[in-house]
């Protein structure tokens, strides 16, 4: 049976738009025979039960994101298909390790680059999405992706490279200064900053900042890299795979902002050459229009995705009004853990797993508290309201009744026929 592996499609002149699916791309053109697989732009989250890219398709097995398919792959294949199996315990320890490292420094400078730099997110990354993506999801899934970027690197304290929440904070500060008094009303706002004079005139203390995080991945593995053809020895492994999905996004994209390309080529020269050697070994010349039409002419084996269906439309749209909406975004949320999680290849202890399994049936509990406190509050308002006006009605027309009562109009006393005519 061909395995279907299903990603982000192709963007930037690589094959897919998202460093996880990069990484198991360039797996499976490094491990799987040719004919035994084949590639699928689905760029539809909802494909897989785990609502997760990439994914790995096999009859009705489903497996998702690269670590689990890797070794789905290794159990498969009874280790043929194993690209570590040479590896000594010490070295697939280090793998282990800086494939863990890559993981996670890697994806929170491209989160900086591709989403949170306003102008890169704009003039290329949503374009980009826009291009492989069907409607109504072209309109849905990349404010989302944008949105989770945003989050995950709020912590890093780099929002000056997001112009939108700059504008936002000094239109607050404008309007707090007009309302202190400070400023008069018809101040002229100042012209909208670019990233650029952002990053040259703002604090210094983000452009150290920058420098330090770029420093903390490229140089430790341009350490890594010297005298070697490939990380772990002579032969590729699992984390070249990751070198080249992760690194290509921060390598090859021509963005109006490209500050993580020159400081990967300014601080780690060798590691620069590696990936553009391994980029064009795994994934050759890549056409937009190859994913789309099944290109033979293409070194990968694109087969193209099924056109979307109204059943498909229709879910696309209630799902993204389930997600904006916080009770159900909520409960959506908790399911989508507990699948998650009792998922045979969560990778998960038993431990881990009841622990998990414990705190997602918490937050059930909770969120069905909050359901409960909801309908009750509005419940009981509902009811004074009924009651109060009902209550109200029965007194005004009690009122009204009495007011009638004690109204006697005054009755004409009894005239004589000369007063009637005046006399």
């Amino acid at each position: 049976m061909v395995l279907e592996l299903h990603v982000w499609g192709p963007g930037f002149s690589l094959p897919s738009v998202d460093a996880q699916c990069l990484a198991t791309i360039a797996y499976f053109s490094l491990a799987v025979p040719k004919d035994s697989w084949v590639l699928v732009a689905s760029s539809d989250p909802t494909v897989s039960p785990t609502h997760e890219l990439p994914a790995l398709k096999n009859g009705s097995t489903w497996v998702s994101r690269f670590r689990n398919i890797v070794d789905y792959l290794r159990q498969y294949s009874e280790g043929a298909w194993d690209l570590d199996r040479n590896l000594s315990a010490h070295d697939r320890a280090e793998n282990i390790a800086f494939s863990s490292f890559v993981e996670s420094h890697a994806q929170a400078l491209l989160d900086l680059s591709l989403y949170v730099t306003s102008q890169n997110y704009y003039n290329r990354t949503s374009p980009a999405y826009g291009a492989i993506l069907q409607w109504p999801n072209q309109w849905i899934l990349p404010p989302q992706l944008h949105a989770a970027a945003k989050t995950r690197t709020e912590p890093l304290g780099l929002s000056s490279l997001d112009l939108e929440a700059t504008e936002e904070q000094r239109k607050r500060d404008h309007s707090a200064a007009v309302a202190a008094g400070r400023i008069p009303q018809n101040f002229i706002s100042r012209p909208r900053e670019t990233v650029s004079n952002l990053l040259g005139k703002s604090s210094q203390q983000h452009q150290f900042r920058l420098e330090a995080l770029t420093g903390d991945l490229f140089v430790p593995l341009e350490e890594l890299l010297d005298g070697k053809t490939h990380p772990s020895g002579q032969t590729p492994s699992s984390l070249d795979c990751l070198l080249v999905g992760y690194l290509s996004l921060a390598l090859v994209p021509e963005l109006p902002h490209p500050w993580l390309r020159d400081s990967m080529q300014r601080k780690a020269p060798r590691l620069s050459q590696y990936v553009e050697r391994m980029r064009q070994e795994v994934y050759g010349t890549v056409n937009v229009s190859d994913a789309f039409n099944s290109g033979a002419g293409s070194s990968l084996p694109w087969q193209a995705p099924e056109r979307a269906s109204l059943a498909s439309i229709g879910t696309s749209l209630l799902t993204s009004l389930a997600d904006s909406t916080p009770i159900l975004k909520d409960i959506r949320m908790n399911n989508r853990l507990r699948e998650a999680v009792e998922s045979p290849n969560a990778g998960l202890s038993q431990v881990e797993s009841k622990a998990v399994s414990q705190y997602v049936q918490g937050q059930g509990k909770d969120i069905l508290l909050s359901v409960a406190t909801v309908v009750g509050g509005v419940a009981a308002l509902v009811g004074y309201m009924a009651h109060t006006g009902i209550f109200s009605a029965a007194q005004e027309e009690e009122k009204k009744e009495k007011e009638s009562e004690d109204f006697q109009p005054a009755m004409p006393e009894s005239m004589s026929v000369a007063d009637a005519l005046g006399f």
